[in-house]
């Protein structure tokens, strides 16, 4: 392992009922490649290994009635524990986060601001949620993916965690394939080709075979501007647009060329 991965390696540890879930982040992809370079640890740890009855019961009932059921606190706290043994840090030292649709929003600032933990515990809930006594001493952060209900809170786990993992150091084959993604300028990305320069009758735009490496950096902000306007027009919105970016999105707005 390289100083710079020691520095900045990520170690997550995930309490869910289906670790085998997160198979798609360890044996697969960039995610996969962290982890065999040392910039990531990823540890699953089942609550139901904490139970005490042979059917390894992890929800109840909720008080008051309705409907659904509820994760219990002890197979809980015990998971969370036993990631902190893991982690050989004390709970102070560890920050721990639970997958919630109630919880705030993930975005690239929040994502920026995860990014800094070196040790993270990822409560994933099931059924109708988990018992609010455990929220209360233990969670640190809800984080939600979207202003919809999923079945768990695995997928939008693994959401997160591919978020945080791009952007490690090292993660990605060419760094700046990050610092170019959407949303890192607070704009959308611009279009991209491939080989062949035609297809279907279809070309790759001109400028981007001129080699003026000006222009092309010009055009694909006046893209990024563009699809910006016409999809989230809202990003835009609350954006300070440069002196240069005004001038590239006015003149595409007078259909003239760069």
């Amino acid at each position: 392992m390289t100083d710079l991965a020691r520095s900045q390696r990520l170690e997550v540890v995930v309490v869910s009922l289906f670790p085998e879930m997160f198979e798609a982040l360890s044996a697969w992809g960039i995610s996969s490649r962290a982890i065999s370079d040392g910039l990531l640890s990823l540890h699953c740890i089942n609550p139901r290994s904490f139970t005490e009855d042979k059917h390894q019961t992890v929800d109840d009932r909720p008080y008051g009635g309705g409907p659904g059921m509820v994760m219990k606190t002890l197979p809980l706290i015990k998971a969370v524990e036993a990631a902190l043994e893991h982690l050989q840090c004390s709970r102070e030292q560890a920050h721990v986060v639970y997958m919630s649709p109630q919880g705030r929003q993930l975005d690239t600032a929040a994502v920026g601001e995860l990014k800094l933990r070196t040790k993270l515990v990822v409560i994933c809930g099931r059924y109708e949620g988990v018992d609010e006594r455990f929220i209360e001493r233990y969670v640190d952060e809800e984080w939600s993916i979207g202003d919809y209900v999923l079945s768990g809170g695995e997928l939008p786990a693994m959401v997160m965690l591919d978020a945080l993992i791009r952007k490690l150091p090292g993660a990605l084959g060419d760094q700046q394939s990050a610092e170019q993604d959407s949303f890192e300028a607070g704009l959308l990305d611009c279009p991209h080709y491939t080989r062949p320069e035609e297809i279907l009758g279809q070309r790759v735009p001109e400028v981007l075979l001129s080699g003026d490496h000006k222009r092309i950096r010009q055009w694909r902000l006046q893209q990024s501007l563009v699809r910006t306007m016409q999809r989230r027009p809202e990003l835009l919105d609350a954006l300070q647009l440069s002196a240069e970016q005004e001038a590239l999105l006015e003149a595409w707005k007078r259909n003239t060329k760069i």
